[in-house]
């Protein structure tokens, strides 16, 4: 178990810290630029489609897919996790106020890359045996290498999500609710554990249908307690703002000059952490939402495109910039926490109580949209990979992990999940650079299409 334990560590550290660092970034800086900045031309537009469609009982997903607001809506619910009430915490905590400012500028870069996956698992998405419209990651990885080494890569990614998030991942998500709630009401750890299972494997056996439904009502909502809440916090301590914002900027180049040479946090730690952070919290680069984004119903594939870039959007500069301005702006970095601890300390000093109890909540909100989310992205591997048999077994088996890793912490399983987190990257972001030519190809023609629509509509008028 020792060995393990530091085996999984040693690749976690250079897998994270190295290899993931610079590449999901420059992956995002390089379809940034060949695709003109397109999380700046279209943001608006996004805004605009994404926010036209929401809707608390949208149409009914069936075997053609969901609507574009649902599937961002499940794609948002396993962005939006714990990640977002711990993750921001931590990266202050590791490296500085200045963390933030990197947190936000691979998020700025990330938005290309999730803004590519959707419209390539688009463009390769395909109908099963039933006419069901199937599609993500594999299908594009096996697109870009069509050959042997294709099906090893589209294999592998399978594996690693299927066990990332289906098995691993979704015991952290259940343990985080079970933590939340033994906190802040006392309720035994087993208890919730079971609660959490039963519910989570109602929704489950009743299919995409009805992942979808609860994704398209649970988002919203959760979206918007966390927000009015973090608000009303801000509010409480406007004054310190001003100064939350140049310690940000300044720490970010300068750690020294605002947290003391004493604390050892460099530039590279700050941007180390803000990155990593940030990255894992909006899942940009890591082939899991392009599964929800293969199933929407578009008439371009660059309209899912857009959408997708909202989801990193409302992520990082919204729901992870809220948690950062939180415990700055309330000064709760000098409690010597970190994690969710720390948020939750934070919210604690403004509403007392009551601020633990809102933490709870948002947690259970946030890790369980995650585990339906995850479940689902793990479905559509376990389809691909072994067919839809095999969907009934894999669903007992999440229920399982869920119950069990309520109240069973093991660090072994955490770090686990963090490494199958990492590994699925590699195959994912390959395929995306391997098809860069295509998806340049892509965006040059929708650009045209677009242009010669305005110019048909200006000569009608």
């Amino acid at each position: 178990m020792d060995f393990l334990t530091n085996l999984v560590e040693v690749v976690n550290n250079y897998l994270w810290n190295y290899v993931l660092l610079f590449l999901l970034v420059g992956t995002g800086v390089y379809f940034s630029v060949r695709l003109r900045f397109i999380q700046v031309r279209k943001l608006g537009a996004g805004l605009k489609h994404t926010f036209g469609g929401l809707t608390l009982h949208g149409e009914k997903a069936d075997h053609e897919g969901m609507s574009s607001f649902q599937a961002l809506a499940t794609a948002v619910a396993a962005q939006v996790g714990t990640g977002n009430i711990a993750g921001a915490a931590t990266a202050i905590v590791s490296g500085g106020p200045g963390a933030i400012f990197w947190m936000w500028v691979s998020a700025f870069f990330g938005m290309a890359t999730n803004y590519t996956e959707a419209v390539l698992a688009q463009k390769y998405r395909s109908t099963d045996e039933k006419g069901k419209v199937v599609g993500g990651p594999v299908y594009y990885i096996k697109a870009a290498f069509p050959n042997g080494f294709g099906k090893f890569l589209a294999g592998f990614f399978s594996v690693a999500i299927i066990l990332a998030l289906g098995f691993m991942g979704n015991m952290v998500q259940s343990n985080s609710i079970s933590d939340a709630m033994f906190t802040a009401f006392g309720v035994p750890k087993v208890v919730v554990g079971i609660l959490v299972a039963l519910v989570a494997g109602f929704i489950f056996l009743g299919g995409v249908q009805r992942i979808v439904s609860v994704t398209e009502k649970l988002v919203p909502v959760m979206a918007l307690l966390y927000i009015v809440g973090s608000l009303a916090v801000l509010v409480c301590n406007w004054r310190n703002l001003p100064g939350v914002f140049v310690s940000i900027f300044t720490a970010a180049f300068n750690p020294s000059a605002v947290l003391g040479g004493a604390a050892g946090i460099t530039v590279q730690k700050a941007m180390r952490f803000g990155v990593a952070r940030g990255l894992f919290s909006n899942e940009a680069g890591m082939g899991s939402t392009p599964h929800a984004h293969a199933l929407a119903k578009v008439k371009q594939p660059q309209d899912q495109g857009i959408a997708a870039m909202v989801g990193v959007f409302l992520d990082t500069f919204i729901i992870l910039t809220l948690t950062a301005l939180v415990i700055l702006s309330t000064g709760s970095t000098a409690s010597g926490l970190t994690g969710a601890a720390l948020s939750q300390y934070a919210f604690a000093s403004v509403f007392g109580k009551a601020g633990e109890i809102f933490i709870a909540i948002c947690m259970l909100f946030f890790a369980f949209s995650t585990i339906v989310g995850w479940y689902f992205f793990g479905q559509a591997n376990v389809k691909s990979l072994l067919g839809e048999k095999a969907i009934k077994v894999y669903s007992l088996l999440v229920v399982a992990f869920v119950a069990i890793g309520s109240c069973l912490k093991v660090q072994l399983v955490w770090d686990a999940s963090d490494m199958f987190n990492g590994l699925m990257v590699l195959p994912n972001l390959l395929a995306l650079l391997a098809l860069s030519n295509l998806m340049t190809r892509l965006e040059k023609e929708h650009m045209a299409e677009e242009a010669a629509e305005k110019a048909a509509e200006h000569a009608s008028k």
